[in-house]
């Protein structure tokens, strides 16, 4: 049994749908494409066949990968959050105490990180000085930059 995996519902919908598609769409396409070359004659010096057939093993790889991975998927229950502290899922505002800018990031399971969307990595060195926090407390926070001060200004739900 692999480690569980939290994914808030989109995240999990996501990956189920890209399991459908490869499983449903992409896996019959190779198949085919492997009884058209078959059908061309000698497999020995056929290089389309052996180009399906790698992609073949490749998409199989991809599709058992995905399969484990949803077998141990848990949806996050947002409903029962806790919004007094940072945590996983949390949407957190939060000031640099040095330039009084304001940001607001959803702290999020690692394979659903976007930065343009603010989304951070919960193992981003940001997200891990947040996890545990509380408004009106800072932290301090080391990037490639230097140390950064950050003020928990609010912590909200997602959505």
């Amino acid at each position: 049994m692999g480690t569980i995996k939290y994914f808030t519902e989109e995240g999990l919908k996501k990956l189920k749908d890209e399991l459908e598609h490869l499983s449903n769409v992409e896996r019959p396409a190779i198949s085919k494409q492997i009884a058209e070359a078959r059908e061309k004659g000698d497999l020995s010096e056929n290089a389309e066949y052996d180009a399906a057939k790698d992609a073949q093993g490749l998409l199989e790889l991809k599709i058992s990968k995905l399969q484990k991975v949803l077998s141990s998927a848990r949806v996050f229950d947002e409903s029962k959050m806790d919004t007094s502290k940072v945590l996983l899922l949390s949407t957190v505002t939060i000031k640099n105490t040095k330039t009084g800018a304001t940001m607001k990031y959803t702290i999020v399971p690692e394979n659903e990180a976007d930065l343009k969307a603010g989304k951070l990595s919960v193992n981003s060195p940001i997200a891990q000085g947040l996890l545990g926090k509380k408004v009106n407390e800072t932290t301090e926070i080391n990037v490639p930059a230097g140390t950064l001060v950050f003020e928990i200004v609010e912590i909200s739900r997602e959505g």
